[in-house]
């Protein structure tokens, strides 16, 4: 009998649309996934507050979840709920830049618990985490799109059905590609 074979695609392909460098398709085998990405599109040089969505390979580490707005997500990623103390430092000169932090924090910070639903469900990516260099870029997720798709700080974002349907397949290390 034949050793079987896991078909299952390893990584989501990101290629911007060639009518607005601020909108892409993501791809993950057969499924092609309208999204959005920073302000100034992709970047090979990318810069803390940029609005560049980085060039690369960017592995998944977990994921945040806004739990009473979506309560168990199906993903075998790790998954923790947002609470209303978790921030994410941005200040390229605090040594706690580019990870998470709680409040009271004084230095610049983004807030995980958000009223305009974009981190509801908020996978953190491997970009300047774990070989961090100061003023790199920090804070780059993929996370639910604003109304229109419109565009990022530099992150990837989709709406919430296509997040619904790609989260069963996303694991710890997984890979997005931004060529």
């Amino acid at each position: 009998m034949p050793a079987k074979t896991n078909h299952h695609p390893r990584s989501l392909i990101v290629r911007p649309s060639p009518l607005d460098r601020r909108k892409a398709i993501l791809s993950f085998g057969p499924l092609s996934i309208k999204a959005a990405l920073g302000r100034s599109g992709i970047t090979s040089l990318k810069r803390e507050g940029d609005g560049g969505t980085p060039r690369g390979t960017l592995r998944i580490l977990y994921a945040y979840r806004r739990g009473e707005r979506n309560g168990h997500l199906p993903t075998p990623l790790p998954t923790r709920r947002i609470k209303a103390d978790m921030l994410w430092c941005d200040a390229s000169e605090h040594p706690a830049y580019n990870r998470p932090v709680k409040a009271p924090f004084v230095a610049s910070h983004e807030k995980l618990l958000r009223q305009d639903r974009l981190y509801d469900v908020c996978v953190v990516l491997d970009w300047n985490i774990r070989q961090r260099r100061r003023g790199c870029g920090s804070a780059i997720f993929f996370h639910l799109a604003k109304p229109g798709y419109q565009p990022t700080e530099g992150c990837i974002a989709v709406s919430l059905r296509d997040m619904q349907r790609l989260l069963p397949h996303l694991r710890p290390g997984t890979k997005i590609r931004i060529p």
